[in-house]
């Protein structure tokens, strides 16, 4: 598998009988967990994951607003939804425009973790759906699965080397363009951007039918952001969840990047740290 899967190559999959893992991750920013959407009505033999208790730790003092979960609550979350290393698996949520983030984030822990082979529904639930696609309202039961996380298959970044990939490299900031350039701030304490990173909003990414822009598309929109092959990247977000959908697009566009999980939410905790302002780099 690549790290995206097209509608027609998954229903394809689950026809054949040879189905992979399906994990139902969706999730929108202060509001309810995904549960009773999930329970409306989802891909057949999904399994529902709840992106702020099984994909993220409490936030505590200093850290960011989704920090990494421990290992053993991940870990039992996709033994609960019977991931094994051996299976494929297929991470979705809401989609549609904006959307991603929440599948981006399973896709990019899963690898984090050392899965071997996982991808995200290009375009979630809306493309499924737009496609005639049938959803179910049964809650399976898979069997257990074996998959025990085992940590350092992606790139992270700290505060610290943030701060210098910002100097030194090409540091993305995901958010919108507002808030990085600090005219809003929903979310976080302080407004503005870790200084020296580029703004690159996730939206840019998608396509009007809110799945993934082609590869060279990609790759054309990161070179202009200073972002290529030879680039040493590094994004963040307000939490580290919308900066895994860019760090999922980099990837399609052939870019490692590494991923600043506590994000302008932990940077900001700090009153010491510098917040720049404005649409310009530096």
């Amino acid at each position: 598998m690549t790290a995206i899967i097209s509608v027609p190559r998954l229903a394809s999959a689950l026809a054949s009988g040879d189905a992979p893992v399906l994990l139902d991750v969706r999730y929108k920013p202060g509001e309810p967990p995904g549960l009773p959407l999930y329970q409306k009505g989802h891909l057949p033999g999904a399994v529902y994951i709840d992106l702020e208790r099984e994909l993220a730790a409490p936030p505590a003092k200093g850290t960011g607003r989704h920090p990494l979960p421990p290992l053993d609550v991940f870990g039992a979350a996709m033994r609960r939804a019977g991931v094994t290393a051996r299976r494929p698996v297929v991470v979705y949520d809401a989609g549609g425009m904006g959307g991603g983030w929440a599948a981006a984030r399973c896709w990019w822990l899963l690898r984090w973790a050392g899965h071997p082979d996982v991808c995200v529904l290009d375009g979630g639930l809306a493309a499924w759906e737009a496609a005639g696609e049938s959803v179910s309202t049964e809650t399976p039961e898979p069997a257990p699965g074996d998959f025990v996380p085992e940590p350092g298959g992606m790139p992270t970044l700290d505060a610290d080397e943030a701060a210098a990939l910002a100097r030194h490299g090409v540091l993305l900031d995901a958010r919108a363009a507002e808030r990085y350039r600090g005219e809003v701030e929903p979310l976080d304490p302080v407004a503005g951007h870790i200084p020296g990173a580029v703004s690159a909003p996730t939206t840019d990414n998608l396509t009007d039918a809110g799945t993934f822009r082609s590869p060279q598309a990609l790759a054309e929109r990161f070179e202009a952001l200073g972002a290529d092959p030879g680039a040493e990247v590094g994004v963040y977000c307000g939490s580290g969840v919308s900066a895994a959908q860019e760090v999922l697009a980099l990837h399609l566009a052939g870019i490692d990047a590494a991923l600043y999980i506590g994000s302008w939410s932990e940077w900001t905790a700090d009153p010491r740290r510098p917040v720049a302002t404005g649409p310009e780099r530096g």
